[in-house]
């Protein structure tokens, strides 16, 4: 079987940073790999680790001046740019990153990372406060809605989510990393897949409501995988904060409310092939919203009285014509696994993905989830705390099954 990264064209950014050393393994494996490596450095990085070691691997002379010193040669880094497959920043620091982020091209690696229409993935490695501090999250999310694949240190199966930030990943990940981008086959072109994400809120009144601590993480990172897959992906959103420029294969539709969802869900289920019912939907709304703002008065607050929401998933299930594949979520907190197949088949699911509050680096807000799944033909799958976009393809795979 040929090897995804056999023949690419890979520019491996380097900068200065305490992980640099890590630079010349992960250069080893993508030279293994069959691929075509030139490497660029930042001046600073010639500080941890030297050209000569990485030109020595790479069989390519390092980049990392405008201009060769002895011969005055030019490196366009337009020509680079258009060279690359893929360009991976590893290790990426605080200050590189935050050039980037922002275009500040004062040297050859962000002027080439500028100047590049291929996709780039980036490795931070820094220390904890650096990695915690919100100029460096900021920087972090800009890079991440730029298109930017963010390859962050996971954290141990039973550790704090804390665990790893700001460590560069392991070479041999971030192969894998790439290996799964490279190997991603178009197993989902021709097919429209139904993605519901985020949280619903239920007004109260024009300035208050009823929600819930949903980011849309996992649902946004499933409707770019299917998308990826070759899927037509109408995604159905409540308010979230992410910023995200899809392909034009996925069509957003914006909602506030869980009868608006159901709206649209429903619209849209009539020719899906699939449906995954990943948003966090509010069971409950208030009975009667206030057209205007509740004031403040008196000495007793005021009762709100609660009606139930429609059940989205159920209600899909309920219409379900043969042929088509329906998943949902739970999110739980005890009894993990009895309430997951429950829901499982009180709602005539296809498939069910279980996480649990009680798993740290689960649940909402997050980048990472640990899942596991369980199908209507008696599987269960469990796996590790993986990065959302890593998870959301364990689901589409496990989907494709059914």
């Amino acid at each position: 079987m040929t090897h995804p990264l056999k023949g690419k064209h890979i520019i491996l950014g380097i900068t200065g940073g305490i992980a640099a050393y890590k630079s010349a393994m992960l250069l080893r494996l993508l030279v293994k790999a069959g691929a075509e490596v030139q490497v660029v450095m930042t001046p600073n990085a010639k500080e941890f680790i030297t050209p000569v070691t990485l030109s020595t691997l790479s069989g390519k002379p390092v980049i990392s001046e405008f201009f060769t010193a002895n011969t005055g040669e030019w490196h366009s880094h337009v020509d680079l740019g258009l060279w690359a497959d893929a360009m991976v920043i590893a290790p990426a620091t605080a200050s590189t990153i935050g050039k980037m982020a922002n275009g500040v091209a004062d040297n050859m690696l962000v002027t080439t990372y500028l100047s590049s229409k291929a996709p780039v993935f980036v490795a931070p490695a820094m220390d904890l406060d650096m990695m915690a501090h919100p100029s460096t999250t900021r920087n972090l999310a800009l890079l991440s809605s730029y298109g930017n694949h963010i390859i962050e240190a996971r954290a141990g199966e039973l550790a704090s989510h804390l665990t790893g930030k700001g460590r560069m990943e392991e070479p041999e990940r971030i192969v894998e990393v790439l290996d799964r981008f490279f190997g991603k086959s178009l197993d989902l072109a021709g097919k429209h897949i139904l993605i519901t994400a985020g949280p619903t809120y239920e007004r109260i009144d024009p300035v208050r409501f009823i929600g819930n601590y949903s980011s849309g993480k996992m649902g946004y990172a499933l409707a770019e995988e299917a998308a990826a897959r070759g899927a037509r992906v109408t995604l159905v959103s409540g308010h979230v904060s992410i910023a995200h420029d899809f392909s034009p294969s996925v069509d957003v539709v914006r909602v506030e409310s869980a009868r608006q969802m159901l709206d649209a869900c429903e619209a849209a289920f009539a020719d899906a092939d699939a449906a995954i019912m990943c948003a966090a939907v509010a069971d409950y709304a208030p009975a009667a919203p206030s057209d205007t703002k509740i004031k403040r008065e008196g000495n007793e607050p005021p009762v709100i009285r609660l009606v139930k929401n429609p059940d989205i998933a159920r209600t899909l299930g309920e219409r379900k014509r043969s042929g088509q594949i329906l998943v949902g979520f739970a999110l739980e907190t005890d009894h993990e696994g009895d309430n997951a197949i429950s829901k499982l088949k009180s709602k005539n699911l296809d498939m069910i993905v279980l996480n649990s509050l009680r798993d740290a680096g689960a649940g909402f807000s997050t980048d990472t989830n640990k899942i596991t799944i369980y199908t209507a033909d008696g599987r269960t799958v469990p796996f590790p705390l993986k990065d959302k976009r890593e998870v959301a393809d364990d689901i589409l795979d496990i989907m494709l099954t059914l």
